[in-house]
């Protein structure tokens, strides 16, 4: 799904008199709900653009797309976390509260807690730059009764730390072949295989675990 829609992406932006009208719009509004659904691999999204971007002649081409990618990371997850605190003083919690948990593994969660209580808001950058780590430091957030102003502060710095790694990514996979859309299949594969690598090693852990205590 998100690999058909970051070729979308590719190929509705790559005409420069069509980019500022459709592709920066579009960048914003899958990125706006790529952080509202933690399901959406946002990053590949913000690596296409980026790739588009570096093929681009216009100078402020990488600029704007990092602004525009920076910007909706940044709206999305103050959104979510306002939804998040409507869950948490709610007598009765909300779905998206209990969504947010059950994405959350319990191990993470209370690891994102200590982290949060010896580092403060300087956690809400590091979560963003690792896979899968956004969502336990925003629950551990909410669950602290982090306000939202503080919350707001640390996601300022991690938005822009996030666009600026994923975006690296796309300038490099644009700059190992001479058309986009090769890019963008490089750019993806690799967001993609960097978002799988901690699931993957989970797996492999738990794995171990119970073959240790099988025998």
């Amino acid at each position: 799904m998100i690999t058909g829609g970051a070729l979308a992406l590719a190929f509705t932006v790559t005409p420069e008199s069509t980019q500022q009208a459709a592709g920066y719009p579009t960048l914003f509004v899958l990125v706006v709900l790529g952080s509202l659904l933690p399901v959406v691999p946002t990053g590949a999204l913000v690596s296409t653009a980026a790739v588009v971007a570096f093929h681009q002649t216009a100078w402020f081409s990488l600029l704007l797309a990092f602004g525009v990618g920076a910007l909706a990371a940044f709206l999305g997850d103050v959104a979510l976390y306002w939804l998040g605190q409507r869950g948490v003083r709610s007598k009765n919690g909300s779905r998206l509260l209990a969504t947010l948990r059950d994405r959350a593994a319990p191990d993470h969660l209370e690891q994102a807690r200590r982290k949060l209580d010896d580092h403060g808001v300087v956690v809400l950058v590091l979560s963003r730059l690792v896979p899968a780590g956004r969502i336990p430091v925003m629950l551990a957030c909410l669950l602290g009764d982090m306000p939202l102003r503080t919350f707001v502060r640390g996601d300022i710095p991690a938005c822009l730390a996030w666009t600026g790694a994923y975006g690296l990514i796309g300038i490099l996979g644009g700059s190992l072949f001479d058309e986009p859309w090769k890019g963008v299949v490089a750019a993806v594969a690799l967001t993609l295989f960097i978002s799988g690598v901690p699931a993957g090693w989970r797996r492999l852990r738990r794995g171990r675990v119970a073959a240790h205590d099988g025998g």
